[in-house]
């Protein structure tokens, strides 16, 4: 992963999103709309989500070192996981102001063709950013930008339910707005339980790669008896894969001979199972 390339993608997102909470404020304070005032503040996170991004990522890419000898990658992971984080306090949000609002019976909101065009443009903004956030996302092998793509599809859902709930409140059906939040909250925490179940597992450590392959792999290579002793860790969202082997060849084999078929086993094991580093343990047997 490219620490700078990311940077750069959080950059020009920072300001793809601080011009869409302008314009969804200004047509807030139009309007007179609590729900376009609310997808205002939800935008608003994306903006601070893209700040925590940069912090993050510049941790991220420090060298290993004596206190973190496998490098600092995890504190992106961890930065994925604030962000659901924020999602779960957007949805609860969501909820409450529903809530309040189908037991008040909703309120009456003036909305202009003009203030309709600009929601729709920002919306476009929106599902522009969310594709190509994710797709920067695989591309660097970036768990951050992965996540905070999610949560830029949920801003297009809520755009979508406001522009719903505001046609419908045009109309003087002001009750469709909060049982559209209701909706849109139920599919925040959709997205947000995908972000949780890829970053737990790089965070806990769970196994990358079947212990099959990792042996199946070693013990093709001449002089190889046996291989155990086998763990991986890591994952394709942490942008990096270790494993561990141990390896069994003949006891009369000199130490030169041994080190050689641990080398080839490492440069087989990172080439095929692409693996960003391998420790090879040898035992005679």
């Amino acid at each position: 992963m490219s620490s700078a390339a990311v940077r750069r993608v959080l950059i020009g997102l920072l300001g793809a999103n601080l011009a869409v909470v302008a314009a969804k404020a200004y047509i807030g304070v139009v309007s007179g709309s609590l729900a376009v005032w609310g997808d205002a503040l939800h935008s608003s996170v994306d903006s601070l989500y893209n700040v925590l991004g940069l912090i993050v990522v510049r941790v991220a890419a420090r060298e290993p070192d004596e206190d973190h000898p496998y490098g600092h990658g995890k504190f992106e992971t961890l930065g994925a996981l604030a962000i659901v984080v924020f999602l779960s306090i957007t949805c609860f949000e969501l909820i409450r102001n529903a809530v309040q609002k189908l037991s008040g019976g909703g309120h009456t909101i003036v909305m202009t063709d003009l203030g309709l065009v600009v929601l729709l443009a920002t919306l476009g903004i929106n599902v522009f950013v969310a594709w190509y956030e994710n797709r920067r996302g695989h591309e660097l092998s970036s768990e951050l930008l992965i996540a905070d793509a999610a949560h830029t599809r949920t801003d297009v859902f809520i755009t979508i339910g406001v522009l719903i709930g505001v046609l419908f409140a045009r109309r003087g059906a002001t009750w469709v707005d909060p049982v559209v939040a209701i909706v849109v909250a139920a599919l925040i925490v959709r997205v947000a339980y995908q972000i949780f179940s890829r970053t737990v597992p790089v965070l806990v450590d769970e196994r990358a790669i079947p212990e099959r392959a990792i042996r199946h792999a070693a013990q093709e290579i001449a002089g190889v008896k046996r291989a155990y002793g086998i763990r991986s860790r890591g994952g394709h969202g942490a942008g990096v894969r270790y494993a561990e082997v141990t390896i069994a060849v003949d006891r009369d084999a000199n130490v030169e001979a041994a080190h050689a078929i641990a080398d080839q086993v490492e440069e087989r094991l990172k080439r095929d199972l692409e693996l960003s580093a391998v420790t090879v343990h040898v035992e005679p047997c």
